[in-house]
Parts: C-alpha cells; structure tokens; sequence
C-alpha cells in the first residue's frame, strides 16, 4: 500500500518541476522576440561571438526548460539550466558593478536567476536520484 503522503510529495514534486520547467522555457522564448535587442545586451556584457551565443544560449534554456517541465533527459537538461543560469547570473548580472541606473535591474535579474538555480539544483538532485 502507497504512504497518501509519499503520493502528495511526489505530485507537487510533479508541479513544481513543471512550473520551473515551463517558466524557465517561456522566460527564454521572451530572447527571440527581440533577438537583436538580446545579442546588444550580451556584446555589452562582453559575451565572446554575441551574434553565435545569444541565440545559443536562449535555445539551449528552452530546450532545457521543456526537458524539466516534462522530465525527458533530466540529467541533461537539468545540468544544462544549472550551468547556463551560474553563468549567466555572474557575468550578465553583475549589479556590484552596474552604474546605478541599472545597478536596481540587475540585482533583481540577479536573484532571481538565484532562485531559479536553487530549483533546478534541487532537480539535478533528482534526477540523479531517479536514475540510480
């Protein structure tokens, strides 16, 4: 017989993992309504190749995104939002060094970039768990 507590974990599991998948996709999607605006934003972060690894980098986040949102290569696309969101958040978002216009943005960019990566660890964490 199945614990009805272990059944109630396991669906807001499910849930939130769809949320954190499909918020992270559509957040990235939002990068190829203005790509050019996106490339702009990463040359001035001194990106290597903006025009290559914006887009890139977008893609991968929704291919990544829709991989947790429907738990297919967890591992992958787990590593992947994890990796993307640490780099991101500390080269693209580095409010310390932000001129005071744009120091506010970045923070808030930067945080919650950090939350994000708190759940996508905690679903690294599970993926490898579940494949044991």
């Amino acid at each position: 017989m199945t614990d009805p507590t272990e059944n109630e974990s396991r669906s807001l599991s499910s849930l939130g993992r769809v949320a954190l998948g499909l918020g992270l996709a559509l957040q990235a999607s939002e990068d190829f309504r203005d790509m050019d605006d996106t490339v702009e934003y990463a040359e001035s972060a001194g990106v290597p190749m903006p025009d290559l690894m914006a887009p890139l980098a977008s893609g991968m986040m929704v291919a990544a995104g829709l991989g947790i949102a429907l738990w297919r290569l967890p591992r992958l696309a787990t590593g992947a939002a994890a990796t993307f969101l640490t780099v991101v958040t500390a080269t693209m978002h580095d409010f310390w060094n932000a001129d005071e216009d744009d120091a506010s943005g970045e923070r808030l960019a930067f945080f919650g970039n950090l939350a994000m990566l708190g759940g996508v660890l905690v679903f690294l964490r599970e993926a490898y768990r579940s494949e044991d």
